[in-house]
């Protein structure tokens, strides 16, 4: 594999040298772009040395004409010609150009032409890495899929002890590693992957609805791992604020309605279902044409059930793949179990909502896996494109057990 290993201008860049190493360690042919500030606290030769490749540290190369003219497009061969972008020390300056599309060096360049997995390892001062600004540029960068390599507590070069120095290079040549395993697995290729995900809105009356905490990530972490796995994606996605993998054929939907629609209207080109929205149970059958007044007296609303997609299809699945979630305050294997067998699903994925960290709103979730053979597998808290990737495994392996069940 090829990775390409950014270096910011920070104290932490020395710790990029053992990161190259550490990398090459695990199979990379590694090529370090280096910021112009980053040339301040390490040597472009280091890094030369310790990877036998050109170092790269402007956008221009001085000299001839013809020089320049090759110059001013390798960012584009660069980005086209490595699979892993790794940036250790990120910067606070290089996270928001990063989040905000800002392109005035190599190294920010490139990272716009840059199609595969990125891991950002940041390192700053603990006041820095607090700041209102830099929590809203991570939220950005990991809303696009990157795998964000948390710093380490411990006393920093300012003389203060917080958080913000940076991981230890075996920590982040690990996260490398794994980016550097999913991006090479193609085992859906030629998999059509249907995905809901999201909430869905029912009105109310022009200017309110029902509707849940759902932020979709999960499903949205299911469609980006999906496509890098080289299935055709359709993601019928309710109203979020996440940006879609770029190989996603997205339907945007408002009401359970709608995601009903959408869904039968693909299914006959589906292979795999995972039906990760959550979606609203009950909604107004007749909605007013104007807005409801506020009274003294109490509203009463009669709500109706709206439309189980799942339980749909679970009868006209065929031989297609049907998975289903489930987000339980208790009784979480029960409920999944329950789940599985009235909507026909062939595996149930389940988890607890209402704990810190995990589940709607969050970036981390905990699950059980619970399949139509009986197996039930928990998997432990994990980023959720972690949790999406070990879905997609189990579902493969679930896929060809319920094969050779139906051969016997």
């Amino acid at each position: 594999m090829k990775a390409v290993l950014g270096v910011g201008g920070g104290i932490a860049a020395y710790k990029a040298a053992e990161l190259a190493r550490r990398l090459q360690e695990r199979g990379a042919r590694v090529r370090v772009v280096m910021t112009e500030a980053a040339t301040r606290f390490v040597t472009p030769l280091t890094f030369a040395a310790l990877t036998g490749e050109k170092v790269i540290t402007g956008l221009f190369d001085a000299g001839s004409a013809e020089a320049t003219l090759s110059s001013a497009v390798e960012h584009i061969g660069v980005a086209q010609d490595n699979d892993l972008l790794v940036v250790a020390p990120a910067t606070a300056d290089l996270l928001a150009k990063f989040a905000h599309g800002l392109a005035d060096d190599f190294l920010s360049t490139l990272y716009l032409a840059f199609t595969g997995p990125v891991v950002l390892a940041p390192a700053m001062n603990s006041n820095m890495w607090t700041h209102a600004a830099v929590r809203a540029n991570l939220e950005t960068l990991r809303r696009r899929g990157h795998c964000i390599i948390e710093p380490e507590e411990g006393l920093l070069a300012c003389g203060t002890t917080g958080p913000g120095r940076l991981a230890e290079p075996e920590r982040i040549a690990d996260a490398a590693a794994e980016a550097m395993a999913g991006a090479g697995r193609r085992d859906l290729e030629g998999e059509v992957v249907l995905i809901t995900a999201g909430p869905t809105r029912e009105p109310l009356d022009p200017v309110r609805y029902i509707s849940n905490r759902s932020s979709g990530r999960m499903g949205y972490a299911l469609a980006e791992v999906a496509a890098r796995r080289g299935a055709r994606v359709l993601l019928v996605s309710g109203p979020v604020r996440l940006e879609p993998p770029r190989e996603a054929e997205v339907i945007r939907v408002e009401t359970a309605q709608e995601m009903h629609d959408a869904v039968l209207e693909h299914l006959s080109e589906a292979t795999i279902i995972l039906k990760a929205a959550a979606v609203a149970d009950y909604h107004l059958s007749s909605v007013p044409q104007h807005k409801l007044k506020k009274t003294a007296t109490r509203l009463s609303l009669e709500l109706d059930p709206t439309v189980d997609i799942l339980a749909e299809l679970g009868q006209k699945k065929g031989d297609r793949l049907l998975i289903g979630f489930a987000a339980e305050t208790e009784n979480l294997l029960e409920e999944a179990r329950r789940k599985l067998k009235s909507k026909k699903c062939d595996m149930v994925v389940a988890n607890l909502v209402g704990h810190d960290g995990t589940g709607f709103e969050a970036d981390d979730n905990e699950v059980v896996l619970v399949s139509a053979t009986g197996e039930a597998v928990a998997l432990d808290r994990a980023p959720k494109k972690e949790i999406a990737e070990r879905i997609f495994d189990h579902a493969l392996k679930l896929r060809l057990a319920l094969h050779a069940a139906r051969q016997a």
